[in-house]
């Protein structure tokens, strides 16, 4: 089978995909019962897990991110030597 030319290699998308699974546990860790008119004064929204480590885990997924497009490759260009 023929190698195409793609802009990422294997470990690139592994790490890509990794920062994503991050970002989206940080995202699903921010969600909780809002304070509403109806229901009243909900202290939750001032929780630890909400207001600190959630932005934590979403701001090492954006980093991650970063990291993975820019992650050298190991493979040779073979238009190097042309």
């Amino acid at each position: 089978m023929s190698q195409k030319n793609v802009a990422l290699s294997k470990t690139n998308l592994i790490i890509c995909g990794v920062a994503i699974l991050l970002i989206i546990v940080g995202f699903l860790l921010m969600t909780g019962p809002a304070t509403t008119f109806e229901s009243g004064f909900e202290p939750d929204i001032f929780s630890a897990r909400r207001i600190k480590l959630a932005p934590v885990i979403c701001l090492a997924g954006f980093v991650l991110m970063i990291v993975g497009i820019l992650y050298p490759s190991k493979e040779k260009s073979s238009t190097a030597g042309k």
